[in-house]
């Protein structure tokens, strides 16, 4: 792997940018692994990446059905903060973000990430007494987490309507200041070069059609459109496929998959500082460095696998958007899109073991797993290669679901991005 520097980016552009290789290999599947990672999104990829340089694991393969970043990577709104309610919760999106922080140093490639700021605007008096509650459990747990009333929350980001003549007037917001953005192509990009680097084979284009299993039912390999791959463990962390991947060892997941929407409009001149969220008016949004406002929505009220969603969603957001920021009702959209989000019933991720011997399982992210990215990869990184849990993830066992004892975020969330 060349190293991006000064230097070389300078002697590169004397030569057009000519010199620059391949980010990573395109290598045939070999018989066997050590590892084999089913999904080649954030998660996957970072769990790769962090075998190879924590563990010293190497020998592993990313198996992905399509490309590199083409499903929920690169289908998000690139928000990212750790102010989620239960210490379970804040201790592992807070891990997550600590690693965020030195990212680009890590990998050697910009990942963009930005602190803007993630402003979370209270409506109601339920909203403020949920929000303060954020702020006082954020701070028990040393994570940064502000009040601010609706004339600071005006002051931190200008455009919104803080009048009374709103259906839903802004009563004030949290304001986590560390929390930000990032370019979701460029994380995949930089840990699939950083593991490809290290050893690891990405193979792309394909698709896993079964997991083989031997006499004692512990799983041994898996079956793909490029033939037979032989694997010491089995790592799935398929998102909103992880039901079908699963299912293919009889192992069946407490997962609903849902389209998720987002879209941005045409690019304007910087105008908006930071990301705000709305859970009343149930929309969210920020600008992205190319200009263009990236709104998001909630997902859609039916179980399904498609990338497309019902337009009575989106119209829905805008209406939103329009009101708390008058300012953008003359704005063009650009486009349109969707993700398939795999969605647990307390809205909290699955990472650990299963009870097939040597299959372990990441998912259940909802709609905020990007944000996890590098803290999910690291300590599921630490699973497989132990198999035992990481302390962090430890509480987030499928087993939770047989003993009831739940990490319930579905209200804690917000609006769960």
């Amino acid at each position: 792997m060349r190293r991006f520097s000064l230097s070389s980016l300078l002697s590169e552009s004397l030569k057009g940018h000519r010199g620059w290789g391949r980010q990573w290999r395109d290598p045939q599947p070999k018989p066997a692994y050590d590892v084999v990672i089913v999904g080649g999104g954030g998660h996957g990829l970072a769990t790769a990446y962090y075998l190879a340089t924590v563990h010293g694991i190497t020998n592993v393969a990313v198996l992905e059905k399509g490309w590199i970043g083409g499903g929920n990577t690169g289908r998000n709104t690139t928000i990212i903060r750790s102010n989620y309610l239960y210490d379970e919760s804040a201790a592992l999106y807070e891990h997550a973000l600590k690693l965020w922080e030195g990212l680009s140093q890590e990998l050697n490639y910009n990942v963009m990430f930005s602190q803007r700021g993630v402003l979370m605007l209270a409506h109601n008096l339920h909203d403020v007494q949920s929000f303060k509650r954020h702020v006082y459990a954020n701070r028990l747990n040393g994570i940064d987490n502000e009040w601010l009333t609706k004339e600071e929350c005006k002051e931190f980001c200008p455009p919104i309507d803080i009048s009374g003549s709103l259906r839903y007037p802004v009563l004030g917001g949290a304001l986590q200041r560390r929390a930000g953005t990032a370019r979701h192509d460029a994380v995949a990009w930089g840990y699939a070069r950083g593991a490809d680097a290290r050893g690891v084979d990405i193979i792309q284009n394909c698709e896993v059609k079964g997991i083989r299993r031997d006499a004692s039912g512990g799983a041994i390999g898996v079956e793909t459109t490029r033939g037979y791959i032989g694997a010491g463990r089995i790592g799935v962390v398929a998102a909103g496929h992880t039901s079908n991947v699963m299912a293919m060892a009889d192992v069946q997941m407490p997962l609903e998959s849902y389209p998720l929407q987002a879209l941005v409009s045409e690019p304007v001149k910087p105008v908006f500082p930071c990301v705000v969220m709305s859970n009343a008016v149930h929309a969210y949004i920020s600008q992205s460095d190319k200009g263009e406002l990236v709104i998001g929505a909630g997902t859609d009220q039916y179980t399904s696998y498609s990338q497309q969603g019902g337009l009575h969603i989106t119209t829905h957001t805008l209406d939103a958007i329009c009101e708390v920021f008058p300012q953008f009702t003359r704005m063009r959209m650009l486009r349109s899109w969707g993700g398939i989000v795999d969605v647990t019933p307390d809205r909290s991720p699955i990472i650990g073991k299963t009870p097939v011997e040597n299959l372990f399982v990441n998912c259940g992210w909802g709609t905020g797993g990007f944000k996890a990215t590098p803290g999910s990869g690291h300590v599921f990184a630490h699973t497989l290669a132990t198999g035992s849990p990481h302390a962090i993830n430890a509480p987030f066992t499928l087993d939770r679901f047989r003993t009831g004892r739940l990490i319930d975020e579905a209200a804690a969330a917000a609006v769960a991005h």
